[in-house]
């Protein structure tokens, strides 16, 4: 089953799911549920944002990348290094295809009345995209720093830049996540 083949039973608890967090069921300060269509709207709005944000980045980067291959100093890249650029680059490639992937989802499903299905296709798209443009960075300073720091300090120093994208951009929001749900469960007790 791809991304776009949602069953309708896992859309539906999808929205149930979301229609709890976003909504805020339950709290004294909460405002009226959100009709289910207004909801899809504002989370298609939101993954349009964010789709803005990463694709800039990564065509910047991937744009980049592209450009060294033509550089005279490339052709002086030993193996592992030539083997590092092109991991950067595939992933780089492949980051760009996930990140721009849920504009043509749309266009090719709009009108369809499948904007449920579109916005969680989306939104998986975009965390494959993030974790591909984590290894794209991860690889071009890795590439950058085997130039620059001597040893294997440079493998240390990505291990670190990793480790920190790893904490900022997955272990933290599914920390936050948990911690929404937990507060939703002893609201609903």
């Amino acid at each position: 089953m791809t991304m776009t083949e949602q069953p309708a039973e896992s859309a539906e608890k999808e929205s149930a799911c979301c229609a709890r967090h976003d909504d805020h069921v339950g709290r004294p300060d909460a405002e009226p549920p959100e009709p289910a269509r207004e909801r899809v709207n504002r989370r298609w709005n939101e993954v349009l944002q964010e789709t803005r944000v990463t694709q800039t980045g990564v065509q910047i980067l991937f744009g980049f990348l592209l450009s060294v291959a033509f550089t005279p100093l490339f052709r002086e890249l030993e193996t592992p290094d030539k083997v590092i650029y092109v991991m950067t680059v595939v992933f780089g490639a492949s980051a760009t295809g996930a990140l721009i992937a849920p504009v043509s989802i749309h266009r090719f499903l709009s009108g369809q009345r499948m904007k449920d299905e579109v916005v969680a296709a989306a939104g998986r798209l975009m965390v494959c995209g993030m974790v591909l443009l984590a290894l794209t960075i991860g690889c071009t300073l890795l590439l950058i720093l085997r130039f620059v720091v001597p040893g294997v300090l440079a493998e240390v120093l990505v291990g670190g830049v990793m480790l920190w994208f790893a904490l900022c951009w997955y272990v933290l929001p599914l920390l936050l996540r948990r911690k929404a749900a937990r507060r939703a469960e002893r609201e609903q007790a």
